[in-house]
Parts: structure tokens; sequence; C-alpha cells
């Protein structure tokens, strides 16, 4: 058996997470060299990320930073809760949001791409992959632009990481009222800022569909544009945030409280893991 530091296997098995067993045998096929026990253990953990590939990751984290006139929004996502609490994940998740943020990436392509130290973040992931075990992507990057940005990130459970976030781009000085937008949107889940921005193929697809049901209903001919029209509005604040009616105080709209504190709203992002 080629002889090894203790030191070195203990200083190895925090360095890459990896277990005793794989860690002792990594040491002594390179006979004492960590160096070459680190790529050994490394080329192994790869072989295992190809073989996790088509495994499903609906765990993970979200998270969030501001870069003067823009804020970067990411998922990275993992296999299961236990990896997404661990201390190694959460530290790949502040690595991963720091070199994409620095890149001004605005795509998972470009992100993936961009420089994370020596290696690309793709390369830190799929390193970061082998260590702890599971499948982790970077599932998701949005780049919002703006003059003032309110960030909410929400732990569904004390012991996890965040697992919704929530960017919006604004304009004003009214922070409170800003942050408590993105409190909303985290609830409400809006897909649009303004009814206006909603697909025009959308709005005639829902629009068949209540014609449909009110007619199916019996409702008078000469009352149908009136229901339609009512019931497009109900529609419009499913999804459209200034439509909506502000979950703080359902009497009034977002629209409006965003109005009495002199905000504009320009742009918002909500994530949620596996969502």
């Amino acid at each position: 058996m080629a002889d090894f530091k203790l030191e070195d296997l203990k200083a190895l098995r925090e360095q890459l997470g990896t277990g005793m067993v794989e860690t002792k045998n990594a040491l002594v096929e390179a006979g004492g060299d960590l160096e070459k026990a680190t790529e050994l253990l490394r080329l192994r953990g790869a072989k295992s990320n190809a073989k996790r590939s088509d495994r499903s990751t609906s765990e993970g984290l979200i998270a969030a930073k501001e870069n003067g006139a823009t804020t970067t929004l990411i998922e990275l996502a993992c296999e299961t809760d236990f990896v997404a609490k661990s201390a190694k994940f959460i530290a790949l998740g502040e690595k991963v949001l720091e070199a994409v943020a620095a890149s001004g990436a605005s795509t998972v392509d470009e992100a993936t791409a961009a420089a994370a130290g020596s290696k690309t973040v793709g390369e830190l992931i799929s390193d970061e992959a082998a260590i702890l075990g599971e499948k982790i992507e970077l599932r998701r990057v949005q780049l919002l632009t703006g003059d003032k940005f309110s960030v909410y990130l929400h732990r569904t459970s004390s012991d996890l990481p965040p697992q919704v976030g929530v960017v919006v781009a604004y304009s004003g000085d009214d922070a409170e009222t800003a942050r408590s937008i993105a409190q909303h949107i985290s609830f409400a889940n809006p897909a649009f800022l303004n009814k206006e921005d909603v697909p025009a193929a959308d709005v005639e697809n829902e629009r068949r569909i209540v014609e449909e049901i009110s007619r199916g209903e019996g409702k008078p001919e000469a009352a149908l544009p009136k229901i339609i029209e009512g019931r497009l509005g109900a529609y419009y604040k499913q999804v459209a945030l200034l439509e909506q009616d502000y979950a703080r105080d359902n009497k009034q709209s977002v629209k409006k409280v965003v109005a009495d504190a002199g905000l504009t709203v320009t742009s918002f992002a909500r994530f949620k893991v596996g969502a």
C-alpha cells in the first residue's frame, strides 16, 4: 500500500467532500500524490455526472445580486433538499451568482460560459456536482435593468435556502412600498406587468373560452358582450400585476398602490425552485 499522510486524507476529504473509502483509494492509486488523487476523484465524479444527466432536479435555491443598473436572478437546481440545504451547495450558489452577475449574462448559455476564476461557470458546476454526488444545473437566469430595484427572497422552510425570488425594477423613492410589491409578486405570481403585455393570442383564447362558458350557462344574447368583458377583467387580474388586487389590501389594485406611492414599476421577475 502506498504511503500517504493522514493529514492529506483529511485535507482532501474536506476539500472535495468525498467519502473516506473513495478518498483513501484515490490516494493509494495516486501513490500519495494529492494533485493526482484530486484529479482521479474529479474524473470519477464526472463519470457519475454523465450517469445522472437524465435525473430530475426539483430542489435548489434562488439568488439575486444587484450590480449598478442591473440585477441578476438565478435558479440553481439539484436533486434533493438534503443537498439544497448543504453549506457546499449554498456556497456554490454564491460563486455562480457572483460570476454570472459580473459577466452580465442574460441567458443560461451565456451564464454557463462565463468565467468563474480559472474555470467557466459550467465547469465549476460540473466539478461541484461530482463532489456532491447529484445532478446540479443552472436552470434559469434573468437580467433586469432599471433605475432602482427591490429584491425579495422567500424561504419556505427555515433550514432551506430561498425557494422563491422576486426582483422589481422601478423608479421613485418609496422603497418600502416597492418591497411590498415584490412580496405581493412572490404570492400572486403574475405573468405580465400590464394587461397590454398579455399576448393577443392568449386574450383571444380566453375570450373564446369565457364566451363558450357564458353561452353554455344560457346567458341572454344581449348581455353577452358585457359578461364576456367582465370575465376577461377577472382573467387580467390573474395574469397582469398592475390589474391585481393588492395582497395587503384587496380593496385596492396594485396599480393604485404604486401610483399613490409615486412609483413606476418598469419590469419584474419571479423564480420559484422547480416551477
